[in-house]
């Protein structure tokens, strides 16, 4: 028999770690910059060497701790793996129960700003009538749900974990939501568990990329806005899809560097928090906070999850482009000017009922435009409470 047992969590990493973080920051050996030392060729050293400096001497991981403690935190064990997770219920009696799914390079983390107006929507300016109880699990893999112990943990298992984690918590009826990942992710539970899940919401986009390079005529038949969108998943294609090769690859050659060396787990995400916030010509630390960022790092650096981050996020079985099916549970999506997501592929595979473009924001929309998303994850789950 399975144990379903729910264990109350709290995060206290060693003084020990912290010093060692420390020593190795102000220890650091950077490389010489490339020519010109731009983004183009990667993080720039001297980028790079003011934010390491600053993670170790003026960050401060214990105030972070705090902040991530406030929330209820707890551990269980779901298919033979460790599932951590943040559940915070709502005051209100009849607020809905909302997964929230993060991605990589994130984590709990990208969540924290979103889980007081979630949850306490009066406290917050909003409707009491637009109260939600949020579950925030860790990927399998990922911080303190790592690492893993077998293969196989596609979106599609992930899912199925999911679900069983809401039973678990006593949730008959709920949404979910997520970007990332987690956009794969959360259509993934509709389908595993379409008798409880009330409505699918993502930022960016859910379902299949197009199937580049399109023919000319499918491609005169989109609009504007849509050719650019394909244009930039060509140029991500061929510019910044590295990464996903060498994780979904090699993520254990990958990871001795990452987890032995807190500056290359740092340049390792920076690069992509550069790549993916909006605008992208600005420094993400100056549109996100940059203690935030380092939060989020801090936690990939103290758990030491490189490795399994990168093998669950992207040697995913199924692989790209592979079409399930429809659940008929209704979706809803918003595009921020960094997505890509195109509706006519969308709906391929999902019930789109619900579909929002904005001209702001990127990626890390709970981070980015807590405001933008949280308004509509309201509006799109108004009408199916």
């Amino acid at each position: 028999m399975s144990n379903e047992e729910i264990i109350p969590f709290r995060i206290d990493v060693p003084q020990a770690q912290i010093d060692d973080l420390r020593a190795r920051l102000g220890a650091a050996r950077l490389p010489a910059p490339l020519p010109g030392d731009g983004w183009d060729t990667g993080v720039p050293v001297a980028y790079l060497r003011e934010l390491v400096e600053h993670w170790g001497t003026s960050y401060d991981w214990r105030q972070a701790e705090q902040e991530l403690n406030k929330h209820p935190q707890f551990t269980t064990e779901i298919d033979g793996q460790r599932i951590h997770f943040l559940h915070v219920r709502s005051a209100e009696a009849d607020a809905m129960p909302l997964l929230l799914t993060h991605g990589w390079p994130g984590s709990i983390v990208e969540f924290l700003d979103v889980i007081g107006p979630l949850t306490d929507p009066r406290s917050h300016g909003g409707d009491a009538r637009d109260a939600f109880h949020v579950v925030i699990p860790s990927l399998p893999g990922f911080g303190f749900s790592g690492p893993v112990t077998e293969a196989g943990w596609d979106t599609a298992r992930i899912a199925r974990a999911w679900a069983e984690l809401m039973r678990r918590l006593g949730y008959e009826r709920y949404g979910v939501q997520g970007g990332d990942i987690g956009a794969s992710v959360s259509p993934e539970v509709g389908r595993a568990a379409p008798e409880n899940v009330v409505g699918v919401h993502v930022n960016g986009g859910p379902g299949v990329m197009p199937p580049l390079p399109l023919a000319d005529d499918e491609l005169a038949s989109l609009t504007d806005v849509e050719r650019d969108r394909v244009r930039r998943i060509g140029a991500f294609m061929q510019e910044e899809f590295g990464y996903i090769a060498i994780q979904g690859t090699r993520p254990q050659t990958l990871a001795y560097g990452l987890v032995d060396s807190p500056v290359g787990q740092l340049a390792w995400i920076m690069d992509k928090f550069r790549e993916w916030t909006h605008p992208r010509h600005e420094l993400p630390d100056t549109i996100l906070d940059r203690d935030r960022i380092l939060t989020n790092v801090s936690l990939y650096w103290f758990t030491g999850t490189a490795g399994s981050a990168a093998y669950v996020g992207y040697a995913q079985a199924s692989g790209w482009g592979a079409k399930p099916a429809n659940s008929g549970v209704p979706t809803g999506a918003i595009v921020f000017a960094h997505d890509v997501g195109i509706r006519r592929y969308a709906e391929q595979e999902n019930t789109i009922t619900h579909w929002v473009e904005v001209d702001r924001g990127g990626h890390f929309a709970a981070m980015e435009e807590p405001e933008l998303l949280l308004t509509d994850v309201r509006e799109f789950f108004r009408t199916l409470r």
